[in-house]
């Protein structure tokens, strides 16, 4: 598993775990980087992420709500919340990470972490919000 890869993991985990205690995400963020609770301390390009999706976060969450068919934000599984804020962010905000790679590695969490049906619905959502956000320049 790769270096990026690892740090969306962890940045996955952190925002999962603000949106289900009902914690601010920059909060937590800041508790884990004065107290880790793993051996190994949050990587620097996981700490970007966290920090990049909560600076946008209601950008990002209107965007989600615009594109995506049939799906509130509050309706979708928290995992696939968590993996769509990430993807979003890389996407729109982020270039250094091509669009393709961002959705593809929001594909494989969805794969691993949450339903049957994630990846597809992941894949779909960040590919509309990767065209919007190509023809917008």
């Amino acid at each position: 598993m790769g270096a990026r890869t690892k740090s969306r993991k962890r940045a996955l985990d952190l925002l999962f775990e603000a949106d289900q205690r009902g914690l601010n995400a920059q909060a937590l963020l800041v508790e884990r980087l004065a107290r880790p609770v793993t051996p190994a301390p949050l990587p620097e390009y996981a700490v970007t992420l966290v920090e990049g999706v909560v600076r946008c976060w209601t950008e990002i969450d209107e965007l989600l709500s615009t594109y995506s068919r049939g799906w509130t934000i509050d309706r979708m599984p928290a995992v696939d919340r968590a993996i769509l804020r990430l993807g979003t962010w890389e996407i729109v905000y982020s270039d250094e990470v091509p669009d393709a790679v961002a959705i593809a590695e929001a594909v494989e969490l969805a794969k691993s972490l949450s339903t049957d049906e994630s990846p597809a619905f992941v894949n779909g959502l960040l590919a509309r919000i990767a065209e919007v956000a190509a023809a917008r320049g």
